[in-house]
């Protein structure tokens, strides 16, 4: 890392500098080098402030409870057993959505997304409008408690490969929580803080 910063630093600088300054040679060129050290020192220092700020930030939105992500989430959708296939994946295209959480009843049984569809409908050959969710779906999905932090999540959808994380509490399914959700919202608003740290710089 403190290599990148030297050599991000290094290529701004020289930016920075004039073609008419690179066009110098000797004694003048070292003078004005010198009379512009505290500028070009000034605005090293803020590149590598900007870049400490937002990795700090970055790591404690890592630590940070799903209960903050689901919190502001649209109504969770879910399919009963008997549901045939055809009608899930019309119900996952018209919300956008890749997966859809199968209940029977207030029990979470199964989840289905996309990734069966292809793999356990299409694939094998069956009728997807014959063809009940609960024949091809995720049997006993997964689950987390909503005190598990993003970094704990973001985690589990590296190593173990899950796309959907569905959050539960007491046997009640919160939410679910997918790796995309995970992802913008571990990077929601970080370049706007940059460029306001940029702004102030520039006004200054």
């Amino acid at each position: 890392m403190r290599k990148l910063f030297c050599k991000s630093g290094t290529a701004i600088g020289l930016a920075l500098l004039p073609p008419a300054v690179l066009a110098m040679q000797g004694e003048e060129l070292t003078t004005i080098l010198i009379g512009k050290l505290p500028m070009y020192a000034f605005f090293l220092f803020l590149i590598v402030v900007i870049i400490l700020v937002y990795f700090m930030r970055l790591r404690d939105k890592r630590r940070a409870p799903l209960g903050r992500i689901f919190e502001e989430r649209e109504a969770i959708h879910s399919v009963g057993p008997d549901t045939p296939v055809a009608e899930c994946v019309r119900t996952m295209a018209a919300e956008k959505i890749g997966a859809l959480i199968v209940m029977d009843g207030e029990r979470l049984v199964g989840i289905f997304t996309e990734r069966d569809a292809l793999n356990k409908v299409l694939a094998a050959g069956l009728d997807p409008v014959s063809t009940k969710v609960s024949e091809v779906m995720t049997k006993d999905p997964y689950c987390i408690p909503p005190t598990t932090t993003v970094g704990e999540a973001m985690e589990l959808v590296t190593k173990r490969r899950f796309r959907h994380l569905p959050i539960v509490e007491n046997g009640k399914v919160l939410a679910v929580v997918s790796s995309g959700d995970l992802t913008h919202w571990l990077v929601k608003d970080q370049m706007g803080e940059v460029q306001e740290l940029v702004d102030l710089a520039a006004r200054s």
